[in-house]
């Protein structure tokens, strides 16, 4: 599977901005699907994902309740909906996907086999 992510810009504190991941591939609806970011000098951070059985979807604490992560089977794409955004969420965000991940390597992103080129997120205050 193919992904590409977009949706990035620069956003005031307080603002919103939705990312997609646009995939292309067969069999979608049956990839675990994460979101991932880097800040300038940190590491690569879990930000949230969406389980492809079932649908379940998980948060990074840092995000929880701010961010919203869905999916559309039918269009292949999945969304992260940034809220209520911090200076310190500016970062890449990178989607990820594969298939047949157990709930406990979601968060890891060397369980990811397929990645998108990055999107690049700042927050200004």
């Amino acid at each position: 599977v193919q992904l590409q992510a977009s949706g990035g810009g620069l956003v005031q504190a307080g603002g919103s901005l939705r990312l997609s991941c646009a995939a292309s591939g067969r069999a979608f609806s049956t990839y675990s699907v994460a979101w991932f970011r880097q800040a300038p000098g940190k590491e690569r951070e879990f930000v949230a994902a969406t389980r492809g059985s079932g649908g379940s979807t998980y948060y990074a604490d840092s995000t929880k309740g701010r961010f919203t992560i869905s999916r559309d089977n039918a269009r292949n794409t999945v969304y992260l909906q940034l809220s209520s955004l911090k200076v310190e969420d500016t970062a890449v965000y990178f989607c990820v996907a594969n298939q047949r991940l157990i709930q406990s390597r979601i968060p890891l992103d060397t369980n990811y086999g397929y990645w998108g080129q990055g999107t690049l997120v700042t927050v200004s205050s």
